[in-house]
């Protein structure tokens, strides 16, 4: 498994990069206006819509961080930061697209009582499940 503490720096990097300051984080123009130099645009309506009908209103969001984190691994700029080898598996790819859609200094930012999946799953539009795991990432990392 890839290093935790390393994915959130590269992912706080890529946010302030991109000047997000609240959630939602906006995957979708990330994806479709990256900056100079990282990776090619995305034209997203190429993205496969097969997972809109499935469960979560969020999905879709979750499965468009997950092609960011892919795009920025294969680019220079991840190149750059050592994010292939970091990333060696789909799993660390996940981790990468949670970290980048739930930035540690986001939820850091949530009062005590807001650290629930439910809560963080509204707050970031993001499925239940990856809330929780993202919850889980950051209470497990030293």
């Amino acid at each position: 498994m890839a290093d935790q503490a390393q994915m959130d720096q590269i992912a706080e990097e890529l946010i302030r990069l991109f000047r997000v300051q609240l959630p939602p984080v906006p995957i979708e123009a990330m994806l479709q206006h990256p900056l100079p130099g990282m990776w090619e645009e995305v034209d997203i309506s190429q993205v496969s819509g097969s997972y809109l009908t499935i469960g979560s209103p969020y999905l879709p969001r979750m499965s468009l961080a997950r092609v960011l984190a892919r795009h920025i691994a294969g680019s220079a700029w991840g190149t750059e930061r050592g994010l292939r080898t970091l990333l060696g598996d789909a799993p660390a790819i996940s981790a990468l697209a949670r970290a980048v859609i739930m930035p540690r200094s986001m939820i850091e930012m949530l009062a005590p009582a807001a650290l629930t999946a439910a809560t963080v799953s509204d707050h970031f539009e993001v499925p239940l499940r990856e809330a929780a795991a993202r919850l889980e990432e950051l209470n497990s990392a030293p």
